[in-house]
């Protein structure tokens, strides 16, 4: 990737109920919470020479703005939809039109859980995909990207 796209942001998009960590089901999601996630998340970045944009919505549309904002403006995506990755054709749709890495992440291992979480729409779009690892997941996933655009620790 040319240094313009390493000067960019990796996006980290967090759909609903993530603002719930740390106190919703932290047998499942652990008792990390999302501003904790955001804290490690920016430190792994810059162990990489990147920085990150890191945001959460509970509103689909708003989600998909993000992306398309990162179509322009971000050197990769690493999305977790929540509920949103089992339903939502419209952020598969908006990731679609992306041009850089996308990696798709969840905290808990969604195979391991409920058939209507086995599916995701957003995988098929997604350069990669990290579940089961927790808080880590997102640690993992800027990992991914770094290489992926050529981070300076890569």
């Amino acid at each position: 990737m040319p240094k313009k796209a390493r000067a960019l942001p990796v996006y980290v998009l967090n759909g609903p109920n993530l603002n719930l960590l740390g106190t919703r089901e932290p047998d499942i999601y652990g008792r990390s919470t999302l501003a904790d996630i955001g804290k490690k998340t920016a430190e792994r970045a810059k162990c990489h020479g990147l920085s990150v944009v890191f945001r959460q919505s509970n509103h689909e549309g708003e989600l998909v703005e993000w992306i398309q904002e990162a179509r322009t403006k971000a050197a990769g995506v690493v999305i977790n939809a929540g509920a949103y990755s089992h339903t939502s054709v419209a952020l598969h749709d908006a990731l679609r039109a992306l041009d850089c890495p996308i990696v798709e992440v969840h905290l808990s291992n969604t195979f391991a859980r409920e058939k209507f979480r086995h599916r995701s729409h957003i995988s098929p779009v997604a350069t990669g995909l990290i579940v089961g690892f927790g808080a880590n997941s997102y640690i993992l996933a800027i990992d991914a990207i770094a290489s992926l655009i050529g981070g300076a620790a890569a």
